[in-house]
């Protein structure tokens, strides 16, 4: 057979086109942790041993009867198919058992297993609520000091943010959000659309009291703001009572996820109980963004509230609490040092600023800035002593210098890692500090 090859046609420079990213897209800034993340692998692919303090990732697997009923799922004759959108339902009743065994003894919590949604981890889960929730030019409020992938998933989606303060116990609370709300009232700008916040906080660690949890609730309902309230961290505290926000209203969303608590990071699972005006467009929005969260983990899901895996977890908590114990002992030895209140999760926040010029104790200044911040702390630590801690550039309303002020430490990779971690840094202090002091000379 005889074949005739089409001759090229070469585009004309007018019909050239340049393929580009959108605005959106490359408008939404990095995830700060994660960059320091693939720097810490590097050296560690270079062979040196580094510590990793930076990512909130628990140094655990998932339970073990987790990990054995996935792998029997995946060895029988299951076929992992679609699951309903909102996730499989003995899931959601396991869900929904849990709000009324850790919460509802005094306060009537339940819940309608209706109101559930399985989702890909809490990062579907915000994109869902923030698409049903919220249109382009919204206003959102978040705590000025918080969860980055907030603030860039609501500016990806085009909303306007509004950074409120947190107090003096690095917290957002219903006092901090009247005064912006009433501001901006005042000044005859968009009324503030919706509040995300998490409790215990992430970067922080703080964590509102069951009180001005409900008078946040109350506000919200009283000046039609959606409440999204993040318990990712939920099951992990240190003393203090925990509180959600189903206990007082039926309008917020909560949030939470199988990757804190229940150590399931990789699995990419989370859920959300949803108010009724909002089951039926999460349900839309679910069938076409997500079809349904991985149906392997929610199968294996269905083993985190045996009794044998509680305790399992119960163990994991008291690692944490050894760890958060060296990382604060170690930390109370350096002067000048203001810390977060560390009251969940498995974070310390530090702030430098209070002796940026020399403190009352007569303690040296920690900061040079702007050249010798927390980012370039965090980086001469990684490079020199390879421990990587996260500078709060990642965390910080970016319109202020406070990012280069704090740093956080994760303690999620054990009690080894802080307890070497710290070490390191002690070690590393002193330099620091005599660098501080020759850029402030000069």
């Amino acid at each position: 057979e005889q074949f005739i090859v089409a001759p090229s046609i070469e585009p004309s420079p007018s019909t050239t086109m340049v393929l580009q990213a959108s605005t959106r897209s490359s408008s939404v800034a990095s995830f700060k942790v994660m960059d320091v993340l693939e720097q810490a692998n590097l050296l560690s692919a270079q062979g040196h041993k580094v510590l990793h303090c930076e990512v909130g990732q628990p140094e655990t697997g998932a339970p073990q009867l987790v990990s054995r009923a996935a792998a029997a799922a995946l060895q029988g004759q299951q076929v992992m198919g679609y699951t309903d959108a909102f996730g499989l339902l003995p899931l959601r009743n396991e869900i929904a058992q849990h709000y009324q065994k850790k919460y509802g003894n005094d306060n009537n919590v339940t819940v309608d297993p209706s109101r559930i949604v399985v989702t890909t981890g809490s990062s579907g889960a915000f994109l869902l609520a923030f698409t049903a929730c919220f249109d382009a030019g919204d206003v959102v409020a978040i705590a000025s000091a918080g969860y980055p992938c907030y603030r860039n998933i609501l500016s990806a989606l085009d909303c306007q943010l509004e950074h409120i303060k947190v107090n003096h116990e690095f917290k957002l609370t219903r006092n901090e959000l009247q005064v912006q709300v009433e501001q901006r009232r005042g000044d005859n700008e968009k009324p503030i659309r919706g509040l995300i916040l998490s409790s215990p906080s992430n970067p922080t660690g703080a964590m509102l009291t069951s009180q001005e949890l409900q008078e946040l609730c109350e506000y919200c309902d009283e000046n039609d703001i959606q409440f999204l309230s993040d318990e990712i961290y939920h099951g992990i505290s240190y003393g203090k009572q925990e509180a959600t926000a189903l206990q007082f209203t039926n309008n917020a969303i909560i949030i939470n996820s199988f990757s804190k608590y229940y150590s399931m990071s990789g699995w990419r699972l989370g859920w959300m109980v949803l108010p009724p005006h909002l089951v039926d467009p999460i349900n839309s929005l679910q069938q076409n963004m997500f079809i349904n969260a991985p149906t392997v983990s929610q199968t294996a899901a269905l083993q985190c509230w045996k009794d044998e895996t509680l305790q399992e977890l119960e163990g994991h908590v008291t690692k944490y609490r050894s760890s958060r114990k060296i990382i604060l002992e170690a930390l109370a030895t350096l002067p000048g040092l203001q810390i977060a209140p560390a009251d969940g999760g498995f974070y310390v926040y530090v702030d430098l600023r209070g002796t940026s010029k020399g403190g009352d104790d007569n303690s040296p200044p920690l900061l040079a800035l702007p050249d010798l911040g927390t980012v370039a702390m965090c980086a001469a630590l990684l490079q020199e002593h390879y421990v990587a801690f996260t500078p709060g550039i990642d965390f910080e309303d970016p319109e202020t210098n406070l990012g280069n002020c704090r740093f956080r430490i994760s303690y999620a990779g054990g009690i080894d890692t802080a307890t070497e971690a710290m070490e390191r840094f002690l070690q590393f202090w002193p330099t620091w500090l005599q660098r501080v002091q020759t850029a402030l000379s000069s």
